[in-house]
């Protein structure tokens, strides 16, 4: 989508980033202090707590949760994967840090306030507002002091960054040919030579199964496998045995009406006629010659706005689907956009609006009044934040509880889900890589399932946390112990294996025959495919390597052939037909194209200074984080 975000905006991230949070908590560690066990990282002397780190994981599931909806799922977030990647970021965040320091950044205390004061969160009839500064913040447990801390260190590092994400440089040839070979095309047919007519024509030797069998015995192994009782405490599930009067979420509703409450959003689409900071008088002209064109278009017939900025519209987010912008509220457009916008009838279409991306044509299409939600229809909403703010405090101490009594009560889960009032569960067999239900997928918990304690005892595991807030006790119930499965049981897989293996070779020496033939100038009976046209941007379908292989082959003289294996193991013959070559190239779209390059060229650099900091500074990782 068309990006309206000023270069502010990763402050302005941070409170959103508040603002979509109901409440704050800690997770369980904080409740502990036990030294070592308080910090998940250490970068270049200073460590990363890890209630810090536990904060970045629920912020991460927020923001999931918001772009989600109903659609997220929690369990995702266990991943080995998500959590060290919430960790990664914390890391370079503090080697950002530290390098804007030791360069000798500073963020005066007049840029400071002029940052904070430009966020529309904390304006009121856009100007800034002392008490909705205070309250906003208030609201979320921060004072001035700690949350003016925190755009400092953001301003710091956005000082450091501009020096990459301002002065990214692509040349002009480069963009020219890089743009050209991206939307240049070729007229193809093909002919797939399938390995599944081979199938019925091969059959593998004796020799051949037993050599297989003796390479990949492996493969056919029965893994060890287990099956597990286990008990789940979390935060949900503690606040669900709480009671909430009428009275409270009566209370609380009146008192949060704000939260209940819809503002007004509006639907609208655009067409962008791009226009760089640095354009020249000449290039706005031939930009507003251009967009007075397309608006002519417009008012003479409405109905083709769609089609218009699909063909026109350089905001390559909404272009294809015909400009449409979506639902927004205030303060996410920039003001001239924004202010045109609020101001329109639906179906009304603009004159041309300029902003600092270009020139605008806009066309309002909905309109969602500003709504008041009733308690009736917030009211379980209400119960279960109340449930949760009621237990969030304790939650440590329930915990800690849950620990000593999954470890005094060692090979009995009855007596705690009983005294816990949980739910006790019991899994089908399952191996060190296949899990299911995936709660139960947590590389600690796994190991300590698969430990001979844990299977010759009986014996409880401890109390794992396997998500935020989460924590499960499992033992085991059943066990079956890893087995090779002899030649005799598993010949037919094999048989399937080396036919298909089989199958796919001659359908290749096939392929590569008729492709010699075609090259040498032979007429062959082939059915070819309908004929299409593919670029390196509209691929059609086509794997890489098949892309390749096309787009490499000269094509002085035409037809041309090229062959390629197919990803399904088959051989794909293609003939090139003719050569489509793009039109022209206007300036404003060449400018636009060079600048995506530019930003693309920028993060590959970030990545690679990332990389290096990585190196200069001694960064230690506490192994048992995850």
């Amino acid at each position: 989508m068309f990006d309206f975000v000023n270069r502010k905006k990763r402050i302005v991230q941070v409170i959103m980033g508040l603002a979509v949070l109901p409440f704050l908590f800690w997770g369980v560690e904080s409740y502990r202090n036990t030294g070592q066990e308080g910090f998940v990282a250490i970068v270049d002397g200073e460590e990363i707590p890890r209630r810090e780190y536990e904060q970045a994981l629920r912020d991460h599931q927020e923001r999931m949760r918001a772009m989600m909806g109903a659609n997220f799922d929690s369990a995702m977030l266990d991943s080995f994967e998500i959590r060290n990647s919430v960790l990664e970021r914390l890391i370079q965040q503090r080697l950002l840090q530290r390098e804007a320091v030791n360069n000798g950044f500073v963020v005066l205390d007049s840029l400071l306030v002029k940052t904070i004061r430009e966020i529309p969160a904390f304006q009121k009839d856009s100007k800034f507002s002392k008490q909705q500064y205070e309250e906003l913040l208030k609201a979320q447990g921060l004072t001035p002091k700690v949350f003016e801390s925190r755009v400092r260190q953001e301003l710091l590092l956005q000082q450091l960054l501009d020096g990459y994400s301002e002065y990214g440089f692509a040349p002009k040839a480069v963009a020219e040919r890089i743009k050209y070979l991206s939307e240049v095309k070729r007229e193809i047919n093909q002919y797939l030579i399938d390995p599944e007519q081979f199938i019925a024509e091969v059959t593998p030797t004796e020799e051949a199964i037993a050599a297989y069998y003796e390479k990949h015995k492996d493969d056919f192994d029965l893994p060890e496998q287990v099956r597990v009782e286990y008990v789940i405490l979390s935060l949900d599930a503690v606040a669900k045995n709480e009671t909430v009067s009428d009275e409270a979420v009566d209370a609380y509703f009146s008192e949060h009406k704000d939260e209940f409450s819809q503002p007004e959003e509006r639907k609208a689409s655009h067409i962008l006629i791009a226009l760089t900071a640095d354009a020249s008088e000449e290039d706005k002209r031939v930009a507003r010659e251009k967009a007075q064109q397309i608006l002519e278009q417009i008012q003479r017939d409405p109905e083709q706005f769609a089609s218009l900025a699909q063909e026109y519209s350089n905001d390559p987010g909404s272009a294809s689907q015909g400009g449409d912008l979506g639902f927004f509220g205030r303060g996410v457009m920039v003001k001239p956009f924004e202010d045109q916008i609020f101001s329109m009838q639906i179906n009304e279409v603009s004159d041309i609006v300029e902003t600092d991306f270009g020139l605008h044509i806009i066309k309002l299409t909905d309109i969602k009044e500003a709504r008041q939600q009733r308690l009736e229809d917030v009211r379980e909403q209400i119960e279960t934040q109340l449930k949760l703010q009621m237990v969030a405090s304790t939650f440590g101490e329930i915990a800690e509880d849950f620990r000593n009594v999954v470890y005094e009560q060692g090979d009995d889960l009855q007596a705690v889900a009983k005294k816990f009032e949980l739910t006790l569960e019991h899994s089908d067999w399952i191996s060190r890589n296949v899990i299911e239900p995936p709660i139960l997928a947590n590389d600690k918990l796994i190991s300590a399932l698969f430990s001979e304690e844990v299977i010759n005892n009986k014996s409880n595991t401890e109390a794992i946390e396997v998500g935020v807030d989460t924590f499960i006790a499992a033992r085991v119930t059943d066990h079956k112990s890893a087995t090779s499965q002899s030649l005799s049981l598993v010949k037919d897989q094999i048989i399937d294996k080396l036919k298909i293996e089989m199958a796919q070779a001659k359908a290749v020496e096939e392929g590569e025959k008729k492709l010699e033939r075609l090259q040498a100038g032979d007429t062959m009976d082939i059915d070819w495919a309908e004929a299409k046209q593919i670029s390196y941007m509209q691929s059609q379908g086509l794997d890489h390597e098949t892309l390749r292989a096309i787009f490499k082959e000269q094509t002085t003289d035409l037809p041309t052939f090229v062959g390629s294996t197919s990803p399904s193991g088959g051989f794909i013959l293609t003939r090139i037909n003719k050569v489509i070559e793009p039109e022209s190239t206007e300036k404003i779209k060449l400018a636009d194209f060079n600048k995506q390059l530019q930003q693309m060229i920028t993060q590959e650099e970030m990545s690679s200074y990332l990389t290096v900091l990585r190196k200069q500074y001694d960064v230690k990782v506490k192994q048992d984080s995850f």
